[in-house]
């Protein structure tokens, strides 16, 4: 065991809680913004305006938060966690009140950006420092609440988002700042209990800027392609050329200077290299495809936006029951790997199992869908964030932490943008398709010709207000669509499987305050890291 592992604060099981309890909202609000927002956006647009403008109120707060998230962990490193985390959350609560008070949709776009910069620390340093107090075979009891709250947000977003659009869609925002508050006073109090010993550093600002441009342009093209603009057009094609290009200099940047933003000698650990990687799949399935559920509910089984998120309630749980009960079970064990293989697993079941859902499909098959992908994502998140940290030294947990989460979120943004698009094209070729026969049952009055592209999903209510024929061709479509969604997303996950397959079986270091010693995996790992460092100085 490393002496700095030895030097890990001791704070009491109260002490903890209460640091855990911050750390906990700074998170909720974060990972709430990433949902909550999408089922009030058609009010919003009705009130303030500005339809071309639609998908920036979702993509400024993407790029902000994805593109800062590697910046934070180094940052902490190099600065301490305490004035980075209030910092983060400060941002946050600056970036809600003005959101709230926005008066057209440029003011909100920007407001959005900023909640996403203070989004990006939030949502990665909850995990640094709960690292930094708890020794990782402990860890996972611990880390198993985080994954409960994002059962909680999975859900508690649409739920929320609705209910406000019904009634004042301004609290979408303002409800952040009470919560933020909260969140800085305790943060404030325990954190000071937690030691921090400057160091001489640098900042790599150039990497910085980089990194940045290189994840804007792709996110960029993974957005505006095929929606603003056709896949082939000049644009597109720049934005991918533009942001291909960047990513290779930010690497060589990376690979020269003493303190890089995102340490590339770390990817020399198997663990770390594959953990990574498996984040990136996993946040790619997850996000790009569950977000399309809530849809399901509403536009197949006429659920209002509240009560969609209500009917969420299946996944919530097997995250939240599961995560906990992983994270407890790891303490215990000592070991990680198969937890995360398991997960996977039953990702690629659900998203298979979602393929064989129809119009007529009972709520009940739903709910038995929605539970298995819960319980593989409650089992696959914490483990995978557990094991990328037990495979780095002490002094970068920040950046290890960091780039974990980096890779999650920026698998989160392709996926979206990815799947979103297979499910909009599959959509219109089946409205195309259906319209023609559709249209001819309907009275001769109502028989006039309908664009294909002017149905769009995020307005469900008006879908269910359409006539049978028209109502049913829509369904029938956007299932369609679905079906192809998961099906990919379900191959996708495949890889996941093999990913965490291949990971070592690595033993968690410190049991108990007695402390374990790192076995075979864990120093081979180590011996990796110690000749990529040896190389490097030579």
């Amino acid at each position: 065991m490393t002496t700095a592992e030895n030097t890990r604060p001791t704070l009491s099981h109260r002490q903890i809680l209460l640091l855990m309890s911050g750390l906990m909202t700074g998170m909720l609000l974060a990972a709430l913004d990433q949902t909550i927002v999408g089922t009030a956006l058609p009010t919003i647009v009705g009130e303030l305006g500005g339809i071309n403008h639609y998908s920036w109120v979702v993509t400024a707060y993407l790029l902000a938060s994805t593109a800062s998230t590697p910046l934070y962990g180094k940052m902490a490193d190099l600065y301490g966690r305490r004035p980075v985390f209030l910092f983060s959350i400060g941002t946050f609560l600056v970036g809600s009140a003005l959101a709230g008070l926005s008066q057209d949709m440029t003011q909100l776009i920007i407001t959005r950006a900023i909640q996403g910069i203070g989004a990006g620390g939030l949502l990665t340093l909850a995990f640094t420092i709960i690292s930094d107090v708890v020794a990782p075979r402990e860890r996972g009891r611990y880390q198993g609440l985080f994954g409960a709250v994002f059962g909680i947000a999975s859900v508690a977003g649409p739920l929320v988002g609705g209910y406000f659009a019904e009634h004042n869609w301004r609290w979408i925002f303002y409800i952040n700042v009470p919560l933020a508050i909260v969140a800085i006073i305790v943060s404030f109090y325990v954190m000071r209990l937690i030691p921090f010993t400057k160091r001489q550093h640098t900042v790599d600002w150039l990497g910085a800027g980089l990194l940045v441009a290189s994840v804007s342009s792709l996110l960029l093209a993974l957005s505006w392609g095929g929606n603003e603009y056709a896949w082939a057009s000049p644009l597109i094609l720049a934005l991918f050329a533009v942001g291909a290009l960047l990513a290779v200099v930010f690497l060589w940047q990376e690979s020269r200077v003493s303190e890089p933003i995102l340490p590339l000698g770390l990817f020399r650990r198997r663990t770390f290299a594959l953990g990574n990687a498996a984040s990136f799949i996993l946040g790619l399935v997850m996000f790009g495809s569950i977000i399309f559920i809530p849809l399901y509910l509403q536009i197949v089984k006429g659920a209002s936006p509240t009560n969609s998120g209500l009917l969420m309630l299946p996944m919530m749980a097997g995250i939240i029951v599961t995560s906990v009960l992983t994270g407890r079970a790891i303490s215990r064990i000592g070991r990680y790997k198969w937890f995360p293989v398991a997960g996977a697993v039953l990702l690629v079941l659900g998203m298979l199992l979602f393929t064989q859902l129809q119009v007529r499909s009972t709520l009940w098959l739903a709910f038995l869908y929605m539970v298995i992908i819960g319980i593989g994502l409650g089992l696959c998140m914490q483990s995978l964030i557990l094991g990328v940290q037990n495979s780095v030294e002490v002094r970068d947990l920040g950046a290890g932490t960091s780039t974990v989460t980096f890779f999650r979120s920026l698998g989160g943004s392709f996926g979206v943008a990815i799947l979103g698009t297979l499910l909009s094209t599959r959509l219109t070729g089946g409205l195309t398709d259906r319209l023609p026969t559709a249209l001819s049952k309907l009275p001769p009055e109502q028989q006039a010709p309908i664009d294909p592209s002017s149905f769009s999903i995020n307005e469900p209510a008006k879908i269910m207000a359409l006539p049978d024929p028209l109502r049913d061709a829509v369904q029938q479509s956007f299932v369609s669509g679905l079906h192809l969604v998961f099906l990919v997303a379900g191959l996708i996950a495949v890889v996941a499987v093999v990913l965490t397959v291949l990971m070592p079986n690595a033993e968690l270091r410190g049991a108990g305050s007695a402390g374990t010693p790192l076995d075979k995996e864990s120093h081979d790992d180590a011996a990796t890291d110690m000749e990529a460092n040896a190389q490097t100085m030579i």
